[in-house]
Order: structure tokens, then sequence, then C-alpha cells
């Protein structure tokens, strides 16, 4: 029984490892009979040459660090600032009443579009990513952790009131862990949307980071190069999914999984 629930898990990672193996191969055969354009398209061979070029000569570490660096911060500071405000919301609610359009209306507006406005406040280099990426975390993290605080049973709130709790204990011990699990579910988008928010500043200004390797091979044709970043890119956000989600697995352990 074990053996095949084994196998079962498994079977995805070998049917993505088979399909990639089909994607890249039918890609290269295409190329090499001339059938897609390498020059627009260019070929995995020479993606992957370009990959381990970057890497052999630590150019690539200097600009995975400065975007890693900058979404790290993001998510930190957008995380810290959602759930704080959340949380005065949640307990205030005649703030919550006031302000509430307010930040329906911001959460609404095409916030890659506030670039330009971080780049002329911050000037162009570390701070305006960060910003970026923080105000990209901050409405994912607020909305939900919002919506934890709200959820929370008034009859348990009470029951601990009768019980002579007091406030710091209702909040600590049934508000906060109640909330965790909406603020897990929110880091995990969180972490993708500064990462975006980091490679959009570094797009709109900066002078090195994984987007703007991206925006100065893309102005001089290297598609081999964008392509390069790209799918580093894509590693990487895999890698910090998965990151994610074992923290997420054990702050949350107490929760039935359905694994």
């Amino acid at each position: 029984m074990i053996k095949k629930l084994s196998k079962i898990r498994v079977l995805p990672q070998i049917c993505f490892v088979l399909f990639l193996v089909f994607f890249f191969g039918v890609w290269e055969l295409l190329a090499k009979m001339g059938l897609i354009n390498t020059f627009l398209f260019s070929t995995p061979s020479a993606i992957w040459a370009d990959i381990v070029e970057l890497f052999l000569t630590g150019e690539i570490w200097i600009h995975t660090f400065a975007t890693l660096y900058a979404a790290f911060l993001g998510v930190l500071s957008g995380t810290v600032l959602g759930v704080l405000v959340a949380f005065i919301f949640g307990n205030v609610k005649l703030l919550a009443d006031i302000f509430d359009p307010l930040f329906v209306g911001i959460n609404g507006l095409p916030k890659l579009a506030l670039g330009p406005l971080f780049i002329v406040w911050f000037g162009i280099g570390m701070m305006a990513k960060i910003f970026m990426a923080t105000i990209m975390v901050f409405f994912l993290v607020f909305f939900n952790a919002y919506a934890g605080f709200r959820s929370v049973d008034v009859n348990l709130v009470n029951t601990l009131k009768l019980m002579g709790a007091s406030r710091i204990q209702i909040i600590t011990k049934l508000m906060l862990p109640s909330c965790v699990p909406w603020i897990m579910a929110s880091l995990r988008a969180g972490v993708g949307a500064a990462v975006l928010g980091a490679i959009v500043g570094e797009y709109l200004g900066a002078v090195k980071g994984l987007g703007w390797m991206v925006m100065t091979a893309g102005g001089v044709y290297n598609i081999t190069r964008v392509l390069s970043c790209i799918f580093i890119l894509m590693v990487m956000m895999a890698l910090l999914d998965f990151i994610v989600k074992r923290i997420e697995r054990a702050v949350l352990k107490w929760r039935p999984s359905i694994d």
C-alpha cells in the first residue's frame, strides 16, 4: 500500500520531466530542421549554453541577488504592514468603514502602473524596487488577514471574556492563531507578487537585477539571453514556492492535510 502511494505521489514529477524532455526535444528538432526562426525563438541548446556561461562567469549571481533582496524586503515589509493594518481594521470597525472604500479603490488599480511614480519619488535603484514589491504584497496580505480577523467567532471571544481572559490573551490565543492560515495562504502568492514587483522596478529603472538583464538583452535583440533569464526566473520561482510550501506545512502542521 505504501509503495503504491509513493508511486502515485512521484507520478506527477515523472510526467512533468517527460513533458519537459518532449517539449525541448521538439523545439530543438524543429529549429534544426529550419521550421522555426532561431533568431526569434533561439534553441534549447543555445539557451542552455548561455545559462552555463552566466553561472561560470558568476554574472548571474549578482543580478539574482539584487532581485531576491528587493523581493525579500518587499515580502517582509508588505506582510508586516498588511497584518498590522488588518489587525487594526479588524478591531476598530470605524476605521475599517472609513478606509475600506479607499483600500478597495487602490487595490483595483493596476499596481504596475505605480512603478513610474516610485522611480520619480525614490530614484533609480533599490528603494524603488523594494516599494514596488511591498505594494504588491501589502494588499494581498491585508485583505486575507482582514478576512481572517473578521472570521473569528464572536461567541468564542465572549466565552474567553467570561473566563477572565485579558485583551492580550484573546489576541494571542484566539485572533492571531485564527488568522495564520489566511496569512499563509496570501504569502505564497505574495512571494511571486514581490518578485514581479522587483522585476518591474528593474525594468523601469535599475542598474542590475534579472529584470534589468531581460530589458538590456531585449534592447539588442539577444533573444537567447532573454529566454535564459526567463528560465532562470521560472526555476527560482519554483524553488521559492517549494520553500514557502514547506514553511506553510511547518506552521500549520496542526491542520489536517489532504495530501
